[in-house]
């Protein structure tokens, strides 16, 4: 028989193998076995992020400090001395300081995140390997600006002779809630945002009227009654106000239960809808970016 014809039998009989490649759907949402296998590449990029971001600044790594305790001082000025809001607890820059540094880390994981896909363009289009790996190295660096400021909290505890009690065991539990929370806000901004670049003049916004609708620098008890609803409206509401309990005390902060049910609530709401949203886009990033 000539081989001509021999092919064409093979053919026509479905002979030829073929190989199909897709995607394993059955992966959970996250996966941490390809996330270990990539560690070193998280840790490099968390690494490079805080050195580029303090590159060429004379103070450098202070700013982390600077930024959140000139505005406490601010905050302790408007509200303290020309509202005149009395307050039974610490000193109103205390107060101020403790909000700042819990908003300053949400602000800072869900931004950075939401930026993290776009800031690495090239990579994204140039090589494989887990997308994630890149907002989580945002967040991770982001990390380091609150270990500072919590530094920095605990010399200004020191110089107020101010002693947190045992809440302050409590403190990585909020922590862990409020990270959670901002990485999946951004999870879904930062797959937006490669589609969609309007995102990126967005969130901004959405930061500078989330702060003045979050007690940050104002306690809810000093908000009137009938508006008060709005404030716990907000999920970081009740973990704002367990951060300075935590940190503070009763007097300063409120530990409510509801509040932070709802918190952890839309936390992981906002974490799964973030993580959802994001892996059944991963995909295309490279084609779109």
């Amino acid at each position: 028989m000539h081989p001509t014809n021999t092919m064409l039998n093979l053919v026509s009989q479905g002979d030829i193998p073929h190989i199909r490649i897709q995607a394993d759907e059955r992966q959970p949402l996250i996966n941490f076995r390809e996330l270990v296998r990539y560690r070193e590449l998280l840790l490099t990029l968390a690494d490079r992020d805080v050195r580029v971001r303090y590159k060429q600044t004379v103070l450098g790594v202070v700013w982390v400090i600077l930024q959140p305790l000139l505005g406490s001082l601010i905050f302790a000025f408007v509200f303290g001395v020309v509202a005149r809001l009395s307050r039974p607890g610490k000193p109103y820059v205390l107060f101020a300081f403790a909000g700042l540094m819990a908003w300053n880390t949400f602000s800072a994981v869900f931004s950075r995140v939401s930026s993290s896909l776009l800031g690495n363009a090239q990579m994204i289009s140039k090589i494989y390997f887990p997308r994630l790996i890149l907002p989580l190295s945002t967040a991770a660096a982001a990390m380091i600006d609150f270990g500072v400021s919590l530094a920095m909290m605990s010399v200004m505890l020191l110089f107020f002779r101010s002693w947190p009690g045992w809440g302050v065991l409590l403190l990585p539990a909020w922590l862990i809630i409020l990270v959670t929370m901002a990485l999946g806000l951004g999870l879904l901004g930062a797959a937006l945002m490669v589609r969609y670049r309007d995102v990126a003049h967005i969130i901004p916004v959405m930061l500078q009227l989330g702060m003045f609708i979050s007690p940050v620098a104002l306690s809810t008890l000093a908000v009137p009654e009938k508006f008060r609803f709005v404030f716990w409206l907000n999920p970081l509401t009740g973990l704002l106000e367990a951060f300075r309990w935590s940190l503070l005390g009763p007097d300063d902060g409120t530990l409510s239960l509801p509040a932070l049910a709802y918190s952890i609530a839309a936390a992981a709401a906002a974490f799964w809808i973030g993580g959802t949203v994001f892996k059944q886009q991963e995909r295309s990033f490279a084609d779109v970016i």
